[in-house]
């Protein structure tokens, strides 16, 4: 998405407050009116770096690594912090930073990580502008079934929580 911005460059993007998903709105009804599932927002400032996919984080797996972006715009997502450190237990290396548009061709698998879904990957991104279209897997990848199984195995007790992440509470 190169015409909306979701949040501005020095704005609150990067805190949960209901304004930050009011920007997306438009352009997410536009997308499934296109019959798109999803808007890939990118930076408000130059339009080449991937900044969040409607309103979870984005992430990329390629050559044994765990990408995802940098920005003073996206919520610091707690589900992406915990794939990170999923990811590093699982033998990838996890690399935060600005993740050009270009790159997207490059991925083995790409989707989006938020509280609701954990990982949503993606089958295709379609680029507006350019038509350009980036095809992955027509379901999840390995590393993000992986990744999906292990976070959702310590949220339901179902692995021990190394980490303590997880709170059991008594007698609700």
């Amino acid at each position: 998405m190169r015409d909306y911005d979701r949040a501005a460059p020095l704005g609150t993007g990067h805190i949960k407050v209901g304004g930050n998903y009011a920007a997306s709105l438009r352009p997410a009804d536009r997308a499934h009116n296109d019959g798109y599932s999803a808007v890939l927002f990118l930076d408000a400032r130059e339009k080449k770096f991937i900044d969040e996919a409607g309103p979870a984080n984005f992430f990329g797996i390629k050559n044994g690594i765990y990408v995802t972006p940098s920005s003073r715009t996206i919520l610091p997502s707690i589900t992406n912090k915990s794939l990170e450190v999923i990811a590093e237990d699982l033998g990838l290396k996890v690399e935060r930073r600005p993740v050009p548009v270009e790159e997207l061709e490059t991925f083995e698998e790409a989707g989006a990580c938020g509280t609701a879904a954990i990982i949503s990957p993606f089958r295709k991104i379609v680029d507006r502008q350019t038509k350009k279209e980036y095809t992955y897997s027509e379901k999840a990848g390995p590393y993000s079934t992986k990744l999906y199984q292990t976070l959702t195995a310590i949220q339901f007790g179902e692995i021990e929580d190394v980490r303590g992440w997880t709170t059991v509470l008594e007698g609700i």
